[in-house]
């Protein structure tokens, strides 16, 4: 067995420990993807492990160039320790330019870095609210806030507050890009309304280079027509009391002016926001109102006064003329304060016959015509009521009335009226006749129809009554839509010459009627044959009696 010398063994031991290695050149540090805000200083990293030749950088696959000082670069440099082998590459004040992807190349070694990606942030200029700082909004007119967001990268996120509190409803729009920054607008509907005036409104912008964001805030200015509270002290009056009205407004712009105004018709000198007067019952349905106006517009309230009044006749009753038979409704309208209570009744009787603001008749008779009383009750106020008169047309109906006057105890020097009164409708006729020839002491006059009872009245006067008056019959005929009706009149002497003279009435059927008339012509005309006769004689012998005295 050949075993080597135990020195040979010993000096390639030394050999083995003591010789240098050999190393193959390879990146122990690459550069990463960064973010920079624009304006920062950015240091890319780059060491090479057991190389001595040239490193350079390139920008997007451009090299930017051998050495320390990169002079087509102001703002890159190359910081070299050369026994460790680093070859950063350090950027001043990064730029929009600066935006790349950047490597780090050994060309001896044929080594490249892996390809890191410079982003730059630039955070958006300050926000503007359009028609900032002061936005001038009408009220209920719907609008919308507008914020814009210029010159970010990446986009800006817009969020609104509302007196500092976050508020919902914001659209943004993203606008395109210019370059590699983004502009960013943000819309906010408001609705406002009048006490929305200094409300605040602030836009705030943020990104990823200003992450605690950039605000802006405006103040909103409502402009709205004034808002009237209309009151009234005291509440409730007597009619005769005063009463205030208080106008009580608020507005922007300042109000200009006040106008009143009561049932429509303005007040002229009331001009103020206070106005006092006294009032009566038209408060009660007449409305005071109080007008306000300002640059923008105008506001009108109103209100009703509770004014306490007695009974006043708003529709008077009309007189109603109908046929037997026939259906009536008579109207009456009163008003009152309290609510009053309302009765109908016929003239001289207590009965209620309606409490509403009509009376109802059905198939009226002849005993319903008459006066009817619309009687209207306010507690504690007043009474009032109104009188109307129902007329019903039907079959003739007569009233009678005689009267005798004399001057002397003879009966030849009395005169005697005879009347008689048609109850009853304006389309009647009427005819009064005495038995023979109508005398010229004989006298026949007739009326009107009267206003109350639309009766027709016929006067027959005898002036000078005579013996033979006592022996005459009188007839009295009247008539209507419903026919006629006829009386036969007799006088009759009791007593003294000069007592009253009586009547007797009686009702004679017409064919009797017509024969008695007839026959008292015959007698009259016979009568006054005979009297002619006498006065012929008479006269004879007075002439016989001259003729012999001469």
């Amino acid at each position: 067995m050949h075993f080597k010398p135990l020195w040979l063994e010993l000096l390639l031991t030394c050999l083995l420990l003591f010789s240098p290695p050999v190393w193959t050149a390879r990146f122990s540090q690459e550069p990463a993807d960064q973010s920079v805000v624009r304006g920062q200083r950015v240091l890319l990293s780059c060491v090479v492990f057991n190389y001595s030749g040239i490193v350079q950088w390139t920008k997007d696959g451009l090299a930017l160039g051998i050495g320390e000082d990169l002079q087509a670069w102001p703002r890159y440099r190359v910081l070299r320790v050369q026994e460790l082998g680093q070859y950063n590459l350090e950027i001043l004040s990064a730029d929009l330019s600066d935006d790349a992807q950047y490597e780090c190349q050994a060309p001896d070694a044929a080594l490249r870095s892996r390809r890191a990606k410079l982003t730059l942030l630039i955070p958006p200029d300050d926000p503007v609210i359009d028609g900032g700082p002061e936005v001038l909004l009408n009220a209920g007119e719907s609008y919308n806030l507008s914020c814009v967001s210029r010159g970010a990268k990446p986009a800006s996120v817009i969020e609104w507050l509302k007196d500092g509190l976050p508020t919902e409803g914001a659209v943004s729009v993203t606008v395109l890009p210019d370059r590699k920054r983004v502009t960013t607008r943000s819309y906010l509907p408001v609705h406002p309304v009048d006490t929305d005036t200094g409300r605040n409104f602030s836009c705030v912008t943020t990104n990823q280079a200003v992450p605690t964001g950039k605000s802006t805030t405006v103040t909103l200015n409502v402009h709205h027509p004034p808002t009237v509270t209309l009151s009234i002290e005291p509440r409730s009056v007597l009619e005769g009391d005063r009463v205030t009205f208080t106008c009580q407004a608020h507005a922007n712009p300042p109000i200009m002016g006040y106008r009143w105004a009561k049932g429509g018709v303005v007040l002229q000198g009331a001009r103020e926001s206070v106005f006092t007067t006294k009032a009566d019952h038209s408060f009660f349905t007449e409305p005071v109102s109080c007008l306000v106006f300002n640059a923008v517009g105008k506001t009108n309230v109103s209100i009703l006064v509770d004014v306490h009044f007695g009974p006043i006749l708003l529709v008077e009753p009309q007189p109603k003329t109908v046929d037997v038979d026939s259906d009536v409704t008579l109207n009456c309208k009163w008003a009152g304060n309290p609510p009053l209570t309302l009765t109908w009744f016929k003239k001289g009787s207590n009965m209620v016959l309606s409490n509403s603001n009509q009376l109802y008749l059905k198939s009226v008779s002849q005993a319903d015509a008459g006066q009817y009383v619309c009687k209207a009750i306010v507690p504690r106020i007043g009474v009032g009521e109104t009188e109307v008169t129902l007329t019903v047309n039907g079959k003739d109906t007569f009233h009678f009335t005689n009267e005798l006057r004399c001057r002397d105890a003879p009966i030849r020097y009395c005169h005697w009226i005879l009347a008689t009164e048609k109850a009853f409708g304006s389309d009647i006729g009427f005819q009064m006749s005495v038995q023979g020839t109508l005398l010229e002491r004989y006298t026949v006059e007739q009326s009107r129809p009267s206003p109350e009872g639309g009766g027709v009245l016929s006067t027959l006067t005898i002036n000078n009554v005579m013996e033979s008056d006592f022996q005459s019959t009188y007839n009295c005929t009247a008539w209507n839509a419903f026919g006629p009706g006829t009386m036969i009149i007799t006088l009759e002497e009791t007593g003294e010459r000069q007592s009253l003279l009586l009547l007797h009435l009686k009702e004679v059927p017409v064919g009797i009627i017509a024969g008695g008339t007839v026959g008292s012509t015959i007698l009259l005309f016979i009568f006054l044959l005979v009297l002619v006769l006498i006065f012929y004689r008479q006269r004879k012998g007075s002439e016989s009696a001259l003729h012999t005295s001469h």
